[in-house]
C-alpha cells in the first residue's frame, strides 16, 4: 500500500484519537492515584483497593456497554447529516443510562455479604467494602458521563471529554492527598477516602459535561430536538440492541480479568497485590489502544454512514498500523522496566519480584490487546456487534479462563500461568475479530 495514500488516514484518525487517548489516560489516572497513594498505606490495603476495583469493573462495563452503543448510531446519522436523529438517540441514551445507572446500584449494594464467599483473606473484603460502596454510588455520575462523551465524540468533538477529565483529575489526586492521609485538617479514611474522593470528582465531571453539551454552540443544533415526544420506543430500542451485545462482549472481557484476580487471591495476598500493580500499568497503556479504537469507530462509523466504503477499510487500516507501533514500543517498555515499574507502587520485595514476572507476560500481550482492541472498534464502526460478543465469550471465558486454571494450579506457575491463559485468549479475539471485518466488507 502506497505510504502517500494512507497517510491522510494517519492524520485524521490522529486528530480524533489524541484529545481520546488523553482523556483515556486521565480517567485511568483516577484509579492510577488510587492505587499508588493507597500503595503507600501497605499491601493488605493495596489488595483490597485490587479485589473491590475487580468486582466494581463489572458493574461499570455492563452499564457502559450501553452507553458505548449509541456511538455507531450517531455516527452513522453524522455521515449522513441527520442532525434531528443525533439529538433523538442522544436524549433516549441519556434516559437509558439514568435508569439503568440507578437500578445497578440498587441490584449490586444486596450482594454485598456474598464478598465475603469469594475466598478471598477474610480482612482483605472488610477493608475493601467501604471503598467498594462509594465506587458503586459513584457509577451513576459515571455512566452519565459517558453517555455525554460518547454523544459528543460520535459528532467527532473528542476535545470536551479530554479537558473535563484532565480538570477532574487535578481535583481527585487533591482530594485523595486529602482524606487518604488525613492533610490540613481533613480525617485520614485511609482506603475509603479514596472511594469518597472518587464520588464528588465524578459527580463534577458528570455536571460539567452536561452544563457544555447544553451551552455549546455547536452542539445546540443536536440537542434542539429535545422534548417530551422524541422520548419513543423505535430509538430505545435500536440503543438497546446495539447496546447489550457491547455490553454482554465487555463483561466477558472484564469476567475474565475479574476472575482471574479472584483466583490469584487464592494464592495469596502478595499475589494479588503483585497483579493489581501490573495490571494497572497494563491498563493504563491499553487505554491509548482504546483511545485509537475509539477514534476507529468514529471515522468508520462516519464513512460507512456516508458509503464511502474504500475509506472505510483505510481508516481501519490506518487504525492497526497507530496501534502496532504503540503498543510494540510499550510491549518493550515493560519487559525491560519489569525490575523498576513494580517498585513505583510497592516496597514489599514479594510484591515487586512476582510484579517483575508479570510484567513480562504484560509485554507479551500489549501487541495483541492492542490488535483486538482495534478490531472490535471496527466492528462497532459498522454496529456488527452480536458476533463480536461471541467472539469474546469463546475467548475468554471458554479458552482463557480453563488455560489460565491449568497453568496456574494444575501445572502450579501461579499468578504468571493464569496471566498467560489471558494472553492466548487476546490473541484468539484479535485474529477472530479481524476475520470477521474482512468478512463484513466483502459486501460493500
Amino acid at each position: 500500500m502506497h505510504f502517500k495514500k494512507i497517510l491522510p488516514y494517519y492524520k485524521r484518525n490522529l486528530n480524533l484519537a489524541f484529545p481520546i487517548i488523553l482523556a483515556q489516560l486521565g480517567q485511568a489516572t483516577v484509579s492510577l492515584a488510587d492505587t499508588f497513594m493507597v500503595g503507600i498505606l501497605g499491601t493488605m490495603e493495596l489488595a483490597a483497593v485490587a479485589f473491590a476495583n475487580s468486582i466494581f469493573m463489572l458493574v461499570f462495563i455492563f452499564g457502559l456497554g450501553f452507553s458505548l452503543g449509541q456511538t455507531p448510531h450517531v455516527g452513522k446519522a453524522y455521515g449522513k447529516k441527520q442532525w434531528w436523529k443525533i439529538g433523538v438517540f442522544f436524549q433516549n441514551a441519556l434516559l437509558i443510562n439514568t435508569v439503568l445507572s440507578i437500578v445497578l446500584f440498587l441490584l449490586i449494594r444486596l450482594l454485598e455479604p456474598f464478598l465475603y464467599q469469594l475466598n478471598q483473606p477474610e480482612h482483605v473484603v472488610t477493608l475493601a467494602i467501604p471503598y467498594y460502596n462509594w465506587l458503586l454510588l459513584s457509577n451513576i455520575p459515571l455512566l452519565i458521563f459517558f453517555t455525554c462523551r460518547q454523544f459528543t465524540e460520535g459528532v467527532g468533538n473528542t476535545k470536551i471529554a479530554m479537558w473535563i477529565t484532565l480538570a477532574g483529575n487535578v481535583i481527585n489526586i487533591i482530594l485523595n492527598y486529602l482524606l487518604i492521609f488525613g492533610k490540613f485538617g481533613f480525617p485520614a479514611l485511609g482506603v475509603e477516602g479514596a472511594g469518597i474522593t472518587t464520588l464528588i470528582v465524578r459527580v463534577l465531571m458528570s455536571l460539567t459535561f452536561v452544563v457544555l453539551i447544553f451551552r455549546h454552540k455547536a452542539l445546540k443544533k443536536f440537542t434542539r430536538y429535545f422534548s417530551w415526544r422524541n422520548f419513543h420506543f423505535p430509538a430505545i430500542k435500536r440503543l438497546i440492541a446495539t447496546g447489550f451485545p457491547i455490553s454482554g462482549q465487555l463483561m466477558v472481557e472484564v469476567l475474565a480479568f475479574s476472575f482471574s484476580a479472584i483466583m490469584i487471591g487464592w494464592i495469596n495476598e502478595v499475589n494479588l497485590a503483585a497483579h493489581q500493580v501490573v495490571l494497572q500499568m497494563a491498563s493504563t497503556t491499553f487505554l491509548i489502544a482504546l483511545g485509537v479504537g475509539s477514534a476507529c469507530t468514529i471515522r468508520i462509523s462516519h464513512q460507512f454512514g456516508s458509503k464511502h466504503y474504500k475509506a472505510t477499510r483505510m481508516a481501519s487500516i490506518a487504525s492497526l498500523h497507530l496501534v502496532s507501533a504503540f503498543m510494540a514500543v510499550t510491549a518493550i517498555g515493560f519487559i525491560v522496566l519489569r525490575n523498576q515499574i513494580p517498585a513505583w507502587f510497592s516496597s514489599d520485595p514479594e510484591v515487586i519480584a512476582i510484579a517483575a514476572q508479570l510484567c513480562i507476560i504484560a509485554g507479551i500481550f500489549q501487541l495483541f490487546d492492542g490488535w483486538q482492541t482495534v478490531g472490535l472498534a471496527t466492528l462497532r464502526g459498522l454496529a456488527d456487534v452480536t458476533f463480536a460478543m461471541f467472539i469474546a465469550f469463546t475467548s475468554y471465558l471458554v479458552i482463557a479462563l480453563p488455560i489460565g486454571y491449568l497453568l496456574g494450579f494444575v501445572l502450579n506457575f501461579g499468578s504468571v500461568g493464569i496471566w498467560t491463559g489471558l494472553c492466548i485468549g487476546l490473541m484468539i479475539a484479535a485474529v477472530a475479530y479481524r476475520i470477521r471485518f474482512l468478512h463484513f466488507m466483502k459486501n460493500y
